[in-house]
């Protein structure tokens, strides 16, 4: 049966693999990118694929455009059975958002959780949101993610932002607020060969199919279809746990009132 799948972060790396992937089998995948010209170039390079794909622009560290990203989506497609939030900032120019947040929480955190809430109305019974995780995961400073506190080090921001993410996941999929989705994180697998590997790291990297393969098994197969709440940690190919601020039930809370705290505060309507 054919699916429509978002994937945020789609014109290159693992985002563009796992559409490569999904769209082979047959499925109509909603590209998604900040920079119009990669998007067409991505879309082109599936055209030949069984698949359908259709593409959107979007800045997701502007809450403004993930707002009209999720309306573009629900004009066009009545329907979505997979959301999988995949894009992810490490290295920056400018840490700051016009919005005043620290852009690798925006993205990588905050973003994915308004752009989820809005896109729910959209999502069939058995509908998945996976979000990519990371290995990376270090306890969240509230006040960073707010944006009331800057963080000088790159990756000390981006695994806080991926543990938050991880965080607010577990948080949704045991909330009633969840609607019955499956919401699982996912770490595709560490230092895989993605852009953001290659400039924050300067080394080439792994395989990209390792993260395109659990993605595409976490959105379609029924090994997955039991698992809302859990962590999937591809390094060690298992489920598994993560940090253990992420199992506490009360942090787990605190980061999601301070994530729709900012996003109230910026004028984010989360259910529009």
């Amino acid at each position: 049966m054919t699916k429509t799948i978002l994937i945020t972060g789609s014109t290159d790396g693992i985002g563009l693999e796992t559409a490569k992937l999904l769209v082979s089998e047959g499925h109509r995948v909603l590209l998604h990118g900040r920079n119009p010209t990669k998007l067409e170039a991505a879309a082109k390079s599936l055209s030949d694929l069984p698949g359908s794909v259709a593409s959107y622009v979007a800045d997701l560290s502007r809450m403004a455009d993930v707002g009209s990203l999720a309306q573009a989506v629900a004009k066009n497609h009545p329907t979505l059975d997979v959301l999988i939030n995949n894009a992810g900032v490490l290295k920056t120019p400018n840490t700051v958002t016009p919005d005043g947040l620290d852009v690798r929480f925006a993205v990588n955190a905050i973003a994915p959780y308004l752009l989820t809430q809005q896109l729910r109305p959209l999502m069939t019974a058995s509908g998945r949101i996976i979000n990519v995780s990371s290995a990376a995961q270090s306890p969240v400073n509230l006040e960073a993610l707010a944006g009331r506190v800057q963080l000088t080090e790159d990756f000390t921001a981006y695994a806080q932002s991926k543990l938050a993410l991880t965080m607010w996941s577990r948080s949704l999929a045991l909330s009633p607020l969840g609607d019955g989705l499956t919401i699982i994180a996912v770490n595709p697998g560490s230092m895989l060969g993605s852009k953001m590997v290659k400039e924050g790291f300067g080394v080439a990297g792994g395989d990209l199919r390792i993260g395109a393969d659990i993605l595409t098994r976490a959105a379609l197969t029924d090994e997955f279809a039991a698992a809302s709440g859990q962590y999937f940690d591809n390094d060690k190919g298992q489920f598994a746990s993560p940090h253990p601020d992420a199992l506490d039930p009360q942090k787990c809370q605190k980061v999601v009132e301070a994530i729709e705290t900012c996003l109230v505060d910026r004028g984010s309507d989360l259910f529009w």
